[in-house]
């Protein structure tokens, strides 16, 4: 007859189930990715939602006591709206001369008269 069969024709594809095995195990108790879960959606919007209100509070009572904006790099009107509590329209008017499309680092933006 012929060559005694090895072995590791047996242990080839039981190697590849085991493989199979451990990366279902692996992924499986992984769990979701962080907001992904029905359960902690609501949690995290309730977070983002009283950061927001915290954060728009102090926004709102900086602008009533600044003066002036230092624009930083990245800035846009509306953001800055946003940060100071000023609007847009107020803002342009405070600053006649200013282009919103070309805001400059380190300009200053007058927030009140």
């Amino acid at each position: 007859m012929g060559q005694p069969r090895s072995p590791l024709r047996f242990l080839a594809p039981m190697a590849l189930v085991a493989f199979g095995f451990a990366l279902v195990t692996i992924v499986a108790s992984a769990g979701p990715l962080a907001g992904q879960t029905q359960q902690s959606q609501p949690a995290a919007a309730a977070q983002t939602t009283s950061a927001e209100r915290s954060s728009s509070d102090s926004t709102r009572r900086a602008g009533r006591r600044r003066r002036s904006y230092t624009v930083r790099a990245g800035d846009t009107l509306g953001a800055i709206a946003e940060e100071t509590g000023v609007p847009v329209e107020e803002l342009q008017r405070l600053n006649p001369d200013l282009d919103p499309q070309a805001l400059g680092a380190g300009e200053k933006l007058k927030l009140r008269q």
